[in-house]
């Protein structure tokens, strides 16, 4: 009895462990110390980014509103150089790890590794059984 071809299942627990593996290695920073920095500049980048703004058109008929639309947008310099400022403290302070990414990767990497086993542990028991029988 020949062993069966392996299924797009296998196929893909393979794929998703071996990428899953590739990128914790890159995330961690543990080829090379610059893919770290790269990887925390670039969480860093996309949670300032993304965000929402709001302003009052001003028009010739409603001054308050225009001097509203002013006021708005000198309070909006001032929080960018205040998160600035906080961005730069955070990185010297070394609080913003990218840990959490890479605990994360790790558990999905090792939830993939125990799937694996599982499945060819399974597979091994369901042939034993039928050479058996």
């Amino acid at each position: 009895m020949h062993l069966q071809q392996d299924s797009n299942y296998h196929r893909f627990l393979r794929t998703a462990a071996l990428l899953c593996a590739l990128v914790l290695a890159f995330e961690s920073g543990l080829v090379r110390e610059s893919t770290k920095d790269i990887s925390k500049q670039t969480h860093l980048y996309l949670a300032n980014v993304i965000g929402m703004s709001a302003a009052v058109q001003p028009n010739e008929l409603n001054q308050i509103t225009a001097e509203l639309t002013k006021k708005e947008r000198e309070l909006a310099a001032r929080e960018a150089a205040l998160r600035e400022r906080e961005i730069t403290v955070e990185l010297s302070t070394g609080m913003g790890d990218s840990s959490t990414a890479t605990y994360i990767l790790s558990s999905v990497l090792f939830i993939l590794l125990i799937l694996i086993l599982l499945n060819y542990t399974l597979d091994y028991l369901r042939l034993r059984e039928l050479r058996n029988a």
